[in-house]
């Protein structure tokens, strides 16, 4: 099989509340990652506002920009100018409603597509649904130069179903931008960063393809941002990952025919059965029930956060 290289771009940072701040100092990181390399380079979930969604009550407009508008025409004439393809995620307001987006931008600074968070959580520290509404435009596939990804955000990682949908649809790669770490004063039960990592690394794996999570660092809040973004390989090695409390831009080369090489030699694609999961597309354990809230560890969760 020929090898087909493409080098990515992870961009970690820490957020502040100044939007212009949090837009310079990614950019400097995306100038980083570029010098080194980086062809596709993707930011993290909502990469210039803080992460808002820990507390309700936040008026939607504050942080929400219509695309275009001043972020996203700064990071396209930044990838036109770097000759990059850049992943953008950020709070639209589209019309009356808002969303979880990102946008995609190729060498040439065209806008060729973009994608509308599809999960959205609510829990305690994670209240989405006052925010984002659900994405109704379906899961999206970017054609560029470089290679052939999906983009995911943050909640969707947690989805087989998202996952092996991208991979259907073409994507040699997915990117899932997030915000996601530990709440502070809260010992969790489990250890959530290693099923967060477990769980994507199982996606590359299930769909032979590269995965490339990209999450942020610092506290924002009562949230400990556990950064430690990585790129794994089709069969989950993880090939590189930035520091749990370091800013970075993480510069990954990977060799796409690998996804064939994995793909031919397990046959997790062409030994499916899809005519068995019907339940799949059925409303079965849609619905939340209230068995959590007499829950020690929920209780203790939602204390953390100052909520009882």
């Amino acid at each position: 099989m020929k090898p087909k290289f493409v080098t990515l771009g992870l961009v970690q940072n820490a957020v502040t509340a100044d939007v212009k701040t949090n837009l310079k100092k990614t950019e400097n990181l995306i100038r980083r990652a570029a010098k080194q390399g980086a062809q596709i380079i993707c930011l993290q979930e909502l990469f210039q506002t803080p992460y808002f969604p820990q507390k309700q009550g936040i008026k939607k407009s504050h942080f929400a920009e219509t695309i275009p508008g001043p972020t996203s025409s700064a990071m396209q004439k930044l990838a036109k100018e770097l000759g990059i393809v850049l992943i953008v995620p950020l709070y639209e307001k589209l019309g009356a409603k808002y969303f979880n987006t990102a946008v995609v931008f190729d060498e040439q600074g065209r806008q060729i597509g973009k994608y509308h968070k599809i999960h959205i959580p609510h829990d305690p520290g994670f209240y989405e649904k006052d925010y984002f509404e659900h994405g109704q435009s379906g899961y999206k596939i970017f054609k560029t130069k470089f290679g052939t990804f999906a983009v995911l955000i943050c909640y969707d990682q947690w989805f087989p179903e998202a996952a092996r949908e991208a991979r259907l649809m073409g994507a040699e790669i997915i990117f899932y931008p997030t915000a996601i770490g530990n709440i502070v004063g809260y010992k969790a039960e489990g250890d959530w960063h290693n099923a967060w990592e477990t769980i994507q690394r199982g996606h590359a794996i299930a769909n032979s393809l590269y995965v490339a999570a990209v999450n942020r660092v610092g506290t924002e809040g009562k949230l400990k941002l556990w950064g430690q973004s990585f790129v794994c390989d089709p069969f989950g090695k993880i090939l590189k990952k930035a520091p749990a409390n370091k800013e970075a831009a993480l510069v990954c080369k990977i060799d796409l025919s690998k996804n064939e090489f994995f793909a031919e030699g397990w046959g997790f694609l062409r030994n499916r059965r899809p005519e068995t999961y019907r339940l799949q597309r059925t409303e079965k354990l849609v619905k939340r029930g209230n068995k959590l809230q007499n829950v020690n560890h929920y209780k203790d969760e939602k204390r953390a956060l100052g909520q009882i």
